[in-house]
């Protein structure tokens, strides 16, 4: 037999995923080396403070400085889970061209900077593996790139933020209204004291950037990606959506279509037959359709400390194993085409329309009438009784190019006999 392998890492940042990661690394010692036939060994953790202590990580692996790890000959594999934008690019960038390979969380460094960092990878014939950047302990990013490609994907969509999910799963089965929702979410850590990120869809939008570019083999930015958080959402939308048979989501999707890439976040009404309307509490899941593999569904924890940790580790075991066979850099990354991204207005939706108007003859047959004039069809309408003299009517549109709708409510909120405009949201299926 002959000398046992190691393989060397360094880790940068030792946060709540970082402590997670070094925990699994040296929980599933014997494990790894049964799966890769080599030995993982963490021999450096670049942190801010090395006097802090960590639970866990022994002191002396603590380093302060880059370059102790870029210049360093036996590091074959960066493992990044510090976050944030920069000194990250650039670290990545340095570690890539020097033919280390690197695993990497960041969703916010990718959904950016992801075609710089893909370049850079080509460059230096290495690996770049992200698989924990969107959907924590979900397996997505390996199918995108690898199982479904001869799939034709045409839709990826999903429930990837946690803590939205959480806040409307208590709205819907709890009646909660959304601010004591929200502060239930806080105080059981779902939610960040600043939760505006993932309440106003921007966590979501991220990861919806970095699957549209790999399922669709084009470059997307977060940049590109239209964002519409939960923060609208009230009881009453609740109420009404189950009234039709649906169940409100924040829904991330991408569409590949004629006229280019869709990519948007925003609250959504599905039917509750749809397979994410059964998706709960801080659970993720995403959902694809293509023209070979029909539909699949991946469902699992999102986020936390040793989900994510094992979407890292998942990625690192590959690694090793594409180092032992001289296999990395192999599989290439090819976001490379430019296909036009479709502006929001563009796309085509179904809404769902709650306002409040004076109750008096011919006041629905007015409104029915502008929505006609601007390609607004309706599906189905309710008018809720009357209190005051104002009647609430609930309207689900037909397919409409948003810029239509949108140009058909500009004008009903300049009528005399429309008092509020409770509720919009969009409506699943084309």
């Amino acid at each position: 037999m002959g000398q046992e392998r190691i393989i060397h890492a360094a880790l940068l940042g030792a946060g709540t995923v970082g402590s997670g990661v070094y925990k699994l690394v040296k929980d599933l010692e014997e494990e790894i080396i049964s799966k890769t036939g080599a030995r993982l060994v963490v021999d450096k953790i670049l942190v801010r403070d090395t006097t802090k202590a960590r639970e866990g990580i022994p002191s002396e692996l603590l380093i302060d400085r880059w370059d102790e790890i870029l210049n360093d000959p036996q590091i074959e594999i960066v493992i990044e889970v510090m976050g944030g934008i920069r000194p990250a690019l650039t670290w990545l960038e340095e570690a890539l061209r020097a033919g280390k390979q690197v695993v990497t969380a960041n969703k916010d460094l990718l959904a950016e900077y992801g075609e710089q960092l893909f370049d850079a990878a080509e460059a230096g014939k290495c690996d770049l593996h992200f698989e924990a950047a969107v959907a924590g302990a979900i397996p997505i990013i390996r199918p995108l790139r690898q199982s479904l490609v001869a799939s034709e994907l045409t839709e990826v969509m999903g429930i990837v933020n946690g803590t939205t999910n959480y806040i409307l799963t208590r709205m819907t089965e709890d009646g909660m209204g959304y601010e004591e929702a929200l502060a239930l979410a806080t105080k059981l850590g779902y939610a960040e004291s600043d939760p505006t990120a993932d309440v106003e869809g921007y966590d979501a939008g991220r990861k919806v950037a970095i699957m549209a570019s790999i399922a669709f083999n084009s470059n997307v930015t977060f940049s590109q990606v239209y964002t519409e958080g939960i923060t609208h959402i009230t009881a009453e939308d609740i109420r009404y959506a189950k009234e039709f048979g649906y169940v409100i989501k924040l829904i991330g999707m991408t569409r590949l279509t004629e006229g280019g890439v869709e990519v948007k976040v925003h609250p959504m009404l599905l039917p509750e037959q749809h397979p994410l309307s059964t998706v709960r509490d801080s659970f993720n899941a995403v959902f694809i359709h293509g023209e070979a593999c029909d539909d699949a569904m991946f469902m699992g924890r999102g986020a936390g400390q040793l989900p994510t940790a094992s979407a890292v580790m998942g990625d690192v075991i590959d690694v090793m194993r594409n180092i032992l066979h001289h296999s990395c850099g192999k599989i290439g990354y090819g976001c490379y085409r430019n296909l036009p991204v479709k502006s929001a207005e563009d796309t085509v939706s179904r809404f769902f329309l709650r306002i409040q108007v004076t109750d008096k003859p011919g006041a629905l047959a007015n409104i029915a009438g502008i929505l006609g004039n601007n390609d607004v069809s309706i599906a189905q309408v309710v008018q809720k009784r009357s209190h005051d003299g104002v009647a609430e009517l609930v309207i689900i549109t037909d397919p409409v190019r948003e810029k239509h709708f949108n140009d058909a409510l500009s004008i009903l909120k300049g009528m005399s006999v429309l008092k509020e405009v409770s509720g919009v949201i969009r409506v699943y299926g084309n």
